[in-house]
């Protein structure tokens, strides 16, 4: 700046002239020095329109003055002091870029129908565009991403469930909220859309009651009336039977058939009015309502499972079959060949077939045949060890086979999918594109749908299945097939063919051991032979030996024998040394052992170190293929205890098979013992689950199991499943079957039952997940209601669900021609009469009924005892109880032959006709009297008597009056006059005294003797009871009250009253059936979604919210993991630390040894136990019935220790020290660990949470190394 321009005054620096100048909006500012005019005024200080912003001012009191006191300064009233802008320039251009849309057309090949030449393409248009795996249920969506073809993504939509009418999603959209359909062929001209009634332009005809004229009628009537040739009585007759028309029902009063009374007969000639009416009234009414037109005809009787009959055999199978997808060595069964005719027609199959029957040759064929059709089939298992042993055996018969499990995931693009069940129900909720080409899905092992933790899935899988999509089920024999497979062909509308074999191909005996020695080892009684005939000799028999034995032993030995014949042992061992030595003898090897405890199977092959069942080249063998499947361990892992003990074992022909054993030595197990060379195997009851390795020989070690919560006998499901490994196909004539009687023989009634008892029936184990509900809830078309409704366990409820919906329609159409009752005027409260009535007769037969269930009440029924019979045959007549039936446990069932007064009849009059004119005499009117008092019955002649066996609701009092006779004497007399010869006799003096007794009691008190009181005689103190009396005396009290009683109409318009109210107590009941209210499972529903909503992972809308969704990635533990991954609880921990914490989620064995943990787990511990008890105390205050203790106490920290170390990299050696749990269990844990872990993971990806999707990452490396996760051998 020029600073010669400046002359500076002599003043002080404060007092100098300086100011600043804005210029424009740019933020540029100039120095000015002008000093202020005379009068004050400056130069500007801005050029801005609003000056300069404020600097030391209140914004608040600014605000005030400027806005609130003079609007008008705002900017909206002066455009000039308003926002600049800048206009936009124009890009036409931009115009022309649109988004790529949707084919609207496809190319369609037409070929030749019977040659399959192609003759060319058509263009088809398409339907449906825009659809894609985020919006839309239909298989016309576009297929999602390579990367999300197999397993689908837990946003995608699943596919429109099978069987499921309810509308797809897009109509469901289409139809917007204000569109309406006009149908401009019915009723445009007389009801407005949008209207439910409207005008009726044509000539209205009236309408009179049945049983009254309405003088208003009549006249109005006569405004109508034409006169033709007729008279003017049969024309007013005429119109007086015509009923009012409502609009569109003209004409269904004559369509009727049956007509109401005013329509039976013109109308008679009367002197007045009244007196007609009087005719009118006096006629008693018909009880029944009109018979309405049939809506429809009834439905027929639908049948969805249609047994097969395989007794004959199928001679034509080659000629209906000429070129079979694929052919065996051997001939098929007729079983098998009934099932493969069926999957040529695309047909669902359910084989039953008995163990080793061949169910697998159904399987095999439905994978040929899909190949030949260029199909997928998804072959399911309950098992992950029978997936992968099913996995070898399709992969050497087909090749093109791939296998899914929690761990492993071999050739996903094969034609041939081995899974575990959970994974394909997960496929389904995701909406894998799998299930486009899918053609077959086959269930084996479906009796397993029994079991408690896992049945749901197999119910879920089968209720989500497609539509195009046909379904195998094979199962062992189970006695509800048919039941089962309609279920399932009800639920998705297709028939499904039941195919039962009839025998076990090779039959089974049963035998009991005794033998405990060389001397006695030949001990062995046939219980039950070939043909399944138990044999009692072999039981006494057994029993005879062991008694022999306990009778010498005594002598020898002296008194002390019980301890000696105790199963120690030593004992033990004699047993199975002795045993052995028998089978090998009579070539009976190879044998199962069945033992119900891991231990146990350990201990008895321990102690064999003697046996030695192999041969010198079958040692070599042995030895060779263990170490081959043993090279890929490293060094340690070969070192195991369990390693070297199993090869002991296993070079001697002994082999041990559960769950504590390692699983690849449990597959060198099973190997060899399908080579043969295991000659004894010790194994669990896991062994005969679908593993198909047979045997010459099953020994049951015991026939008591533990269960989990107590000990108990082996039900016969059990029992067939494990005896079924006996006997091997074209090897053995008869399986052999033996039960080692160790203590003493069991009781011929429980062998009975376990041998020959009916097998367990296939039972819904269905129940509500979180899961489940959170996949479901997203998706608006699919209701979790409609999901219970279909589930097996209200099959029973819903399979009648079109035989009520025809009822109801029955009933719509006749509550439509029911006559209205009127109820004004003195009738207005008849409703209330009714309803009066109907809780007095209710609560009088609840209390009679808890009266006939109290001991005092029986008590007071003994013989001699004068009450009050009510029932079809008897109205309010006096018996007298003569006996009292078997006491049972159930009072309802309980009996009393009872003397009770009635007309005396003829004796040639047949005693039907008498019933029969009783029961269809008008049901009578009560009237206030009636109910208070109870007239008691008094025959018209002479007085007769029958004798009736009455059950409880049959006695409708029981008064305080009994009489002395002799009952057993009147019981004879009546016996005798049975018979026809004494028929005529006539009664004995004792049943003559009784009958003019009890005649003399109701002659004296018509209006009812009293009855014994409820509270006050029969000391009935139950609260219910009480308030009943006391509601009782308050009914009757108010019953006087009543005018409707008083009118001469009651009579008749009570009963229409009443027909009407049954019609709609059954429609209302009817409808309540068909109604998601009546859903068992519908009260726990509500409880678990008010759970989510509690907790925010669902709105009040019921719209899935974030929290859900990560919930959704989580199978198992659902609301625990999700509150530790949002409480950021486990983010701040390193990757072993939160592996080992999640063990908790895996772990099901309880540990006797405390483990030893670093602060940092104790608190993530004592955190974990804190979330599940608020989860817990939670699910509680919504109402759901699991206690805190229990839903806490299923979280076991026991492998806490154990995972910290492995995930460390601790070897297994050392690992498996650190615990008493057997190595199997470990092994089992950490490998489902891995499945929480990618689940974990996933979650954390939905919340954004990159650290912990790191860790988790980690977590899941550092857990997957060595034994633990070594290859299965069946996949190698």
């Amino acid at each position: 700046m020029d600073l010669e321009r400046i002359a500076l005054p002599p003043r002080g620096p404060l007092d100098l002239p300086l100011s600043v100048l804005e210029v424009g909006c740019a933020g540029r500012f100039e120095l000015i020095t002008q000093e202020k005019g005379p009068h004050g005024e400056g130069f500007p200080l801005t050029t801005l329109p609003h000056g300069l912003p404020p600097y030391a001012e209140d914004l608040a009191s600014e605000l005030e003055q400027k806005f609130l006191n003079s609007p008008e300064w705002l900017p909206i009233h002066h455009f000039e002091k308003s926002h600049r802008f800048w206009p936009r320039e124009k890009d036409t251009h931009s115009l022309f870029e649109v988004d790529v849309t949707p084919v609207h057309s496809t190319l369609q090949a037409d070929r030749n129908p019977t040659t399959g030449e192609m003759l060319g393409f058509t263009e088809a248009l398409v339907d449906n565009m825009g659809l894609s795996a985020k919006n839309s249920l239909s298989f016309q969506r576009a297929p999602g991403p390579p990367a999300e073809a197999l397993r689908g993504s837990a946003t995608n939509y699943p596919f429109w469930p099978g069987g499921m009418d309810e509308p797809s999603l897009e109509q469901i959209q289409a139809k917007e909220e204000l569109e309406e359909d006009i149908d401009f062929e019915k009723d445009l001209l007389t009801v407005p859309p949008g209207w439910k009634k409207g005008v009726e332009f044509t000539k209205q005809e009236l309408k009179a009651s049945p049983g009254l004229l309405n003088l208003t009628n009549l006249l109005g009537a006569l405004d109508t009336f034409e006169l033709g040739s007729s008279s003017d009585e049969e024309d007013m007759a005429e119109k007086g039977e015509k009923k009012q028309k409502k609009k569109g029902t003209e004409g269904k009063g004559t369509e009727a058939g049956d007509a109401t009374p005013a329509e039976q007969a013109p109308l008679q000639r009367a002197n007045s009015l009244e007196e007609l009416v009087l005719k009118e009234v006096t006629p008693t009414p018909k009880s029944s309502p009109p018979a309405a037109p049939a809506p429809t005809a009834e439905p027929p009787k639908e049948q969805w499972a249609i047994p097969v009959d395989i007794s004959s055999p199928v001679d034509d199978f080659y000629k209906r079959i000429p070129d079979p997808a694929f052919k065996w060595p051997f001939e098929p069964d007729v079983f098998q060949k009934q099932a493969i005719l069926h999957l040529e027609k695309h047909d669902s199959v359910f084989v039953a077939a008995h163990t080793s029957a061949g169910k697998t040759v159904v399987a095999e064929y439905a994978i040929a045949l899909s190949q030949k059709h260029m199909t997928r089939t998804v072959y399911t298992s309950p098992i992950k060890a029978l997936s992968n042993q099913k996995f070898r055996d399709f992969k050497n018969t087909f090749g093109d086979v791939g296998l899914l499990t929690g761990d492993v995931q071999l050739h996903p693009d094969a034609s041939c999918l081995i899974m575990t069940t959970e994974i394909l129900r997960s496929m389904l909720y995701n909406g894998s594109d799998v299930l486009r080409d899918l053609e077959w899905v086959i269930f084996d092992e479906v009796h397993y749908i029994n079991d408690s933790e896992r049945g749901v899935v197999w119910e879920e899988v089968l209720i989500m299945l497609p539509d195009h999509v046909n379904i195998i089920l094979l199962s062992a024999t189970v006695p509800n097939t048919l039941e089962f497979a309609d279920w399932i062909g009800r639920i998705k509308r297709k028939k499904i063919y039941v195919i039962s074999t009839l025998k076990r191909p090779v039959p089974l005996e049963h035998y009991l051991y005794t033998g405990n020695s060389q001397k006695t080892q030949n001990e062995l009684f046939l219980l039950v032979d070939a043909r399944g005939t138990f044999l009692t000799k072999g039981y006494y028999d057994a029993v005879e030996a062991k008694k022999e034995r306990a009778s010498k032993h005594s002598q020898t030995f002296g008194a002390k024998q019980p301890m000696h014949a105790g199963a120690g042992p030593g004992q033990d061992k004699n047993i199975w040394l002795s045993l052995i030595d028998m089978l090998r003898k009579k070539d009976q090897l190879p044998v199962v052992a069945f033992t119900f405890s891991r231990n146990r199977c350990d201990e008895n092959a321990s102690m064999l170190t003697t046996v030695d069942l192999t041969t010198t080249t079958e040692k070599s063998e042995i030895h060779v293929f263990f170490q081959k499947c043993i090279s890929r361990l490293k060094g340690t892992d070969r070192q195991l205890p369990q390693v070297l003990h199993m090869v002991d074992l296993l070079k001697r022909g002994i082999g041990v098979h559960h769950s504590g054993i390692l699983p690849i030595l449990k597959e060198v197990v099973e190997m060899l013992f399908s080579k043969g060379l295991v000659k004894i195997l010790f194994a669990t009851e896991t062994f005969a689950m679908g593993v198909n390795m047979p045997a010459r020989t099953v020994v049951f070690d015991s026939i008591r199991k533990h269960d989990g919560t107590n000990f108990r006998d082996l039900v016969p499901a059990e029992y067939i499943q494990m005896a079924g490994r006996a006997g091997r196909r074209g090897l053995d004539t008869t399986g052999m079957v033996i039960i080692l009687c160790k203590n003493q023989v069991p009781e011929m009634a429980d062998l009975h039952r376990m041998m020959l008892g009916k097998p367990t029936q296939l039972q819904s184990q269905f129940r509500l997940t979180y899961t489940m509900i959170l996949n479901l809830l997203r998706v608006e078309a699919l209701r979790v209601e409609d999901m219970m409704k279909r589930s097996f366990s209200e099959f029973h409820t819903r399979k009648d669900s079109k035989a009520h919906e025809y009822r109801i329609a029955q009933l719509s159409s006749i509550l439509a021609n029911m006559e209205i009752p009127d109820t004004t005027g003195q009738l207005s409260d008849l409703e209330e009469y009714y309803r009066a009535v109907q809780d007095l007769q209710e609560i009088r037969e609840f209390i009679q009924r808890r009266v006939m269930e109290s001991l005092n009440g029986l008590k007071a029924l003994s013989v001699g005892r004068v009450i009050v019979v009510n029932n079809q045959e008897h109205k309010n007549a006096l018996g007298m109880i003569l006996q009292v039936g078997m006491v049972s446990s159930d009072a309802a069932n309980r009996t009393f032959s009872t003397l009770v007064i009635c007309e005396k009849k003829p004796p040639e009059e047949d005693k039907e006709t008498d019933t029969q004119t009783h029961l269809s005499s008008p049901s009578e009117v009560p009237l206030p009297n009636d109910l208070l008092r109870t007239k008691l019955f008094l025959p018209e002649g002479p007085c007769g008597h029958t004798i009736k066996k009455l059950g409880p609701s049959d006695i409708f009092g029981i008064t305080t009056k009994t009489l002395r006779i002799n009952a057993e004497r009147i019981l004879e007399d009546f016996k005798k006059r049975q018979i026809p010869r004494f028929r005529n006799d006539p009664p004995g003096p004792s049943a003559a005294t009784a009958t003019q007794e009890l005649l003399r009691l109701a002659e004296g008190d018509p209006e009812g003797l009293p009855f014994l009181d409820p509270i006050n005689d029969l000391q009935l103190k139950d609260l219910e009871v009480v308030e009943s009396v006391i509601k009782t005396r308050h009914l009757e009290e108010i019953l006087l009250g009543f005018q409707c009683v008083h009118s001469p109409r009651f009579h008749v318009e009570f009963v229409r009253f009443r027909e009407r109210q049954r019609v709609l107590e059954e429609l209302e009941k009817l409808r309540f059936l068909l109604s998601d209210q009546s859903l068992l499972l519908l009260p726990e529903y509500h409880q678990r979604v008010e759970v989510l909503r509690s907790l925010g992972y669902i709105n009040e809308n019921g719209a899935v919210e974030l929290k859900g969704s990560v919930a959704r990635q989580i199978s198992n533990h659902e609301l625990l993991l999700t509150q530790l991954l949002l409480d950021n609880a486990l983010t701040d921990l390193r990757p072993e630390e939160i592996v080992a914490l999640l063990s908790c989620t895996v772990c099901q064995v309880r540990t006797q040894e405390e483990p030893q943990l670093p602060s940092v787990l104790q608190k993530g511990i004592e955190h974990i136990r804190s979330v599940a008890e608020e989860i817990a105390l939670l699910q509680r205050k919504c109402g759901l019935q699991e206690s805190v203790e229990d839903f806490v106490e299923q979280y076991k920290f026991g492998l806490v220790e154990v995972v910290y170390e492995w995930a460390r990299g601790m070897p297994f050696a050392e690992i498996a020290r650190l615990t008493d749990v057997q190595e199997g269990i470990i092994v089992r844990c950490i490998q489902r660990l891995d499945e929480t872990c990618r689940e974990m993971r996933n979650a954390a990806r939905v919340t954004g949470e990159p650290t912990l999707h790191a860790k988790m990452e980690a977590a899941s490396n550092m857990i997957k190394r060595d034994i633990v996760f070594a290859a299965s051998l069946y996949t190698q």
